[in-house]
């Protein structure tokens, strides 16, 4: 019964061209990886200031596992918390300059830990997103119960309208991501908050992919734009640009207070590994001072966006180090993605639901391990991509 369902249900993903595999990597996921015994330019990776095996991390991860163990073994509430949990949120609060902080087993976690904590359908409350949100975002809002409201993708305009038909709510959580993930694009953080406080919401902003990149030693794109203040919960990543794991959340003592007693993703789970907790404040303190990497990253994201758009490619509005390059069908992203891989590039097809349909494309995730022969010869594979018609 049970693989005869199976196989209907996979048989259906496969006939509409969304069939999914993994690869094997047998190398550190670095610029350039290893698979089936050939290397490959790897543009599908979040180790954004190429961190994922550097040394000095990976001397502290090796001192934390000896001093702790690999794993915490039970929740903070029910086993006890270690102190290398309270001083890895007391760095990340600092680096978010707010009061506290609240670290989770994962970024997605920390989503739907505290917008189902903080939101119910049995409260005068709503949700306010924007209509590409991360999935850990909407699965959050879902969960909640609550009455959600969707105002179209970074239009200040349309969040504005939304804001005012939920006048009638007596608590508005309004989300967004500050880089989104798929596209690469910002939102206009100072006119989002701007307005949360013009209509009484509660903003809540997801840096996941700013963080460590946007901002003075990386703090992110609300302390780049000066808002960082103005917004009243931050969300993060540790399994990005610091190369480590786990997710934050950022804001009052009140609030990560409430967290500690109301969210079930955090009270019914066993505790991010004090060894990974160890290991991420060494991410941290590197993380500070790669200011050359950011810089770096930042002209080869610059490059590679205008020659593709001169190349007549659809790059979004990209303007950051994820570069999408939109292909529309599902059949077209496939083939553009083999190609790239036969050829070297490890690139992956983004398709639905990951995002809408008819927006399939490749995502271009550029890192500081990157160099211009990289982004060379990506360019002149996907221009032979533009002339074969494929894309």
């Amino acid at each position: 019964m049970l693989n005869e369902f199976l196989e209907n249900k996979m048989s259906e993903i496969k006939n509409a061209g969304l069939l999914r595999r993994l690869r094997l990597i047998s190398s550190n996921p670095g610029a350039h990886i290893i698979i089936d015994g050939k290397e490959y330019i790897n543009f599908s990776s979040n180790n954004y200031l190429d961190l994922a095996g550097n040394r000095e991390i990976n001397e502290e991860a090796a001192r934390a596992v000896q001093k702790y163990g690999a794993g915490s073994v039970s929740s903070r509430l029910v086993g006890g918390t270690f102190r290398v949990h309270e001083e890895l949120e007391t760095a990340l609060a600092d680096f978010k300059n707010k009061p506290a902080a609240l670290v989770f087993p994962s970024g997605y976690q920390a989503n739907v830990g505290v917008i189902s904590a903080l939101v119910s359908k049995n409260d005068n409350a709503c949700i306010i997103m924007d209509k590409l949100n991360h999935a850990s975002l909407w699965d959050g809002a879902k969960l909640s119960g609550a009455r959600i409201f969707v105002y179209e993708h970074c239009d200040m305009s349309s969040f504005e309208s939304v804001l005012k038909r939920a006048r009638g709510y007596n608590f508005k959580l309004a989300v967004t991501e500050s880089v989104f993930s798929m596209d690469g694009d910002l939102t206009p953080l100072k006119d989002f908050a701007q307005l949360c406080v013009k209509y009484g919401a509660v903003s809540m902003v997801d840096e996941a992919h700013s963080a460590g990149v946007f901002g003075k030693e990386g703090r992110g794109l609300a302390w780049a734009l000066g808002v960082e203040d103005k917004i009243d919960i931050i969300i993060g990543t540790l399994s990005k640009a610091f190369a480590a794991q786990g997710g934050f959340a950022c804001s009052s003592k009140k609030l990560i207070d409430f967290l500690i007693n109301k969210s079930r993703a955090f009270i019914y789970t066993t505790a991010l590994s004090p060894a990974i907790c160890g290991t991420a404040l060494k991410s941290l303190e590197i993380v500070k001072k790669s200011g050359d990497k950011r810089r770096h990253l930042s002209v080869m994201s610059e490059r590679l966006k205008n020659e593709l758009n001169e190349a007549g490619f659809n790059t979004s509005n990209s303007r950051s180090q994820i570069v999408p390059i939109i292909t529309g069908s599902i059949e077209n992203t496939q083939k553009a993605a083999e190609f790239l891989y036969k050829n070297g590039i490890y690139a992956p097809a983004i398709k639905f639901p990951t995002v809408p349909e008819g927006s399939a494309r490749i995502r271009i995730s550029l890192t500081a391990g990157h160099n211009f022969a990289d982004i060379e010869k990506l360019k002149n594979l996907t221009q032979k991509l533009r002339l074969s018609k494929s894309v």
